[in-house]
Order: C-alpha cells, then sequence, then structure tokens
C-alpha cells in the first residue's frame, strides 16, 4: 500500500514542513558527498546508544556532538529510498498538523517527537554501536498528531495489482492504525533494530505525537503565526480529486462532486478526477473553467454506465467551493 495524499485539505501551505523537507535533502546531500568518510560522518552525527552507556566510547566525544546527536540523527538517512519514504509520509500528514499548531509550535513538536524517539531507542538498546539514522521516530510522531486529529480522514492509497493501479480510500485511523501494529509486531519479533531499522524509535515517536499533540496546543501561539496566516493561505485545492457517486444511478448518468477552491473557482483550473462506478475507477482529465459557481455541474459525456442500446450516460459533476 502506497499512501498519495489524505483527503483533509490544510488551509495553509505547510511553510515550515517544507522547509523540513528541503532540510533533509540538503543533509542527505551533505551526507553522500562525504564519500569514503561517510561512515565516520555517521557515527559522529547519528544516534549511537553505545555512546551514552559506555564511558570508555564517550570521552572520544565533546559534549556539544552528544547533545547535538539528539537532532542531527532525525536529518541523516540510510539512502535514497529510505529519505524518499519519510519525506513523502511527511508531506502527506506534515501540512494538517502544522496547520493546526501554528508554524513555531509545530517545529518544536517536531523536534521533540525526534528527540523522544531517540530516547525510546537508546533505552531498550543501550549498549548497542549501531548508529540509529533517519526522520522516521519525529514522522511517526506527526502520525501519532494526524490520527487524533482526524481520524476519520481518507487516506488515498494506491495498491499496485500486477500493472494495473488501483486507488483506494482507507480511513486514518485504520491505515494509521495498521501501521503501528506492524511495528510493534516487528519490535517484538526482533531486538527493537532488527534489519537496521529502529521499530521502538517509531513505536515511541508515534505514542509521544499523541501525547505532545495535548501538550503544545495548550501551549499560545506565536505572534509570527498570526502574521503568515494571510501570505501563506493556500491558493489551490488537490489535483488529484477522489468523486463517489451521491446516490445510485437510476439512469446511465453517474452524479458526483468536486471541490476547488475560491482563487480555482476564479480563474480556472485542471483537475484529475477519479470516479468510481461500480468496482471500478476511472481517471478523467477535468478543466475547470473560469467564472465557475457553486453547483455549476460539468459534463464528461459519454463516460457513464452502459444503456441498453450500446449508448453510454454521462458524468456529471457538480462543483463545490470551500
Amino acid at each position: 500500500m502506497i499512501p498519495i495524499r489524505d483527503a483533509t485539505p490544510s488551509k495553509n501551505t505547510p511553510v515550515v514542513n517544507g522547509v523540513l523537507i528541503a532540510i533533509n535533502v540538503v543533509v542527505f546531500l551533505l551526507q553522500m558527498a562525504q564519500g569514503q568518510a561517510g561512515d565516520r560522518f555517521i557515527f559522529t552525527y547519528g544516534l549511537v546508544p553505545a555512546r551514552y552507556s559506555l564511558d570508555q566510547l564517550a570521552q572520544h566525544f565533546t559534549f556539544g556532538q552528544q547533545a547535538f546527536a539528539w537532532v542531527s540523527f532525525m536529518f541523516l538517512h540510510g539512502g535514497w529510498l529510505h529519505l524518499i519514504g519519510n519525506m513523502w509520509s511527511l508531506y502527506i500528514f506534515g501540512d494538517n498538523v502544522e496547520d493546526r499548531l501554528g508554524p513555531v509550535r509545530y517545529l518544536l513538536f517536531y523536534l521533540a517527537c525526534g528527540v523522544a524517539s531517540g530516547i525510546s531507542h537508546v533505552l531498550l538498546n543501550t549498549d548497542s554501536l549501531a548508529p540509529t539514522i533517519g526522520a522516521s521516530g519525529a514522522i511517526a510522531g506527526v502520525m501519532g498528531a494526524y490520527i487524533l486529529l482526524h481520524p476519520t480522514s481518507k487516506i488515498l492509497t494506491l495498491i499496485p495489482i500486477v500493472f494495473i493501479p488501483w486507488f483506494v480510500e482507507i480511513p486514518a485511523f485504520f491505515f494509521l492504525g495498521v501501521w503501528f501494529l506492524l511495528q510493534f509486531l516487528s519490535a517484538a519479533a526482533s531486538s527493537g533494530s532488527g534489519g537496521g531499522i529502529a521499530w521502538w524509535a517509531h513505536i515511541g515517536g508515534f505514542i509521544c505525537g499523541m501525547l505532545f499533540l495535548k501538550f503544545f496546543e495548550r501551549l499560545p501561539t506565536a505572534g509570527l503565526t498570526a502574521h503568515l496566516r494571510p501570505w501563506t493561505a493556500k491558493k489551490h485545492s488537490h489535483r488529484l480529486q477522489m468523486a463517489h457517486p451521491v446516490a445510485a444511478p437510476i439512469d446511465a448518468d453517474i452524479h458526483a462532486t468536486i471541490s476547488v477552491s475560491p482563487y480555482e473557482a476564479l480563474v480556472g483550473a485542471r483537475k484529475l478526477v477519479s470516479v468510481s462506478s461500480g468496482l471500478q475507477r476511472h481517471i478523467y482529465r477535468v478543466i475547470i473553467p473560469a467564472g465557475t459557481v457553486a453547483g455549476q455541474v460539468l459534463r464528461l459525456k459519454d463516460q457513464g454506465l452502459p444503456r441498453a442500446d450500446g449508448s453510454r450516460g454521462d458524468v456529471l459533476l457538480t462543483v463545490q467551493i470551500q
């Protein structure tokens, strides 16, 4: 299962989330540029539990290096797939959490979740010499917050069946609940970092994300948030839309709704719309004309259900402006 996006749009552009993604990419490129010194770089800036439990190892590092590793480890990655997988998850779930907390509180929340995930890993692997790296623990905290904020939101998920892409919408509580269960089962079946994966860091990050959300929501918002909101308000809705028939068709026409932003309704837009018909889904390119008003119906001619005479009905998309 590959998550594509969530169905709950954020109202504002996630500035901090985007900056975090950019920093992760830049640090990874810096890490790759180390060449043969890469292992030493990871051992220095990754989180190595034994550095905090073995005095003979700890003495080789300064206090600053020991402290900084609790933050730097979450910006290092083990390869392109590790980086892309983490950043994609952060892109999907982070915007909504930042929307709720605001940029300053979200940044503090993200870093706190990362540190908490590191503590979880170190406590359960005190003598390990293997460096722990990656944003997975911090992102797990973001996912923990998301499941509390939007439990019924749908996660648009790609399930590749041979060469046929199958898009399904899975409730967030189920998608993230299954993810958490898999982390727990994997941790229970391993030493906690089997296969180089810090399972307990994921679990600790997820649980702390749920707990920290309640704490950070109670913190006062910074004045920066109020200043940024007018500038970060989103002008565009999701490009890929999932259109569900509003009722069982009484003829061959399929009736569904799509959502656009006020800006898109004014100037026009192009969307990819996935329309379900029974067990099948078809994706259409739809042009939202400039000057569209709420309730306007867009007709996709001959894309509906087949009639007895061999012709086909239409797909009728009613526009909602959000």
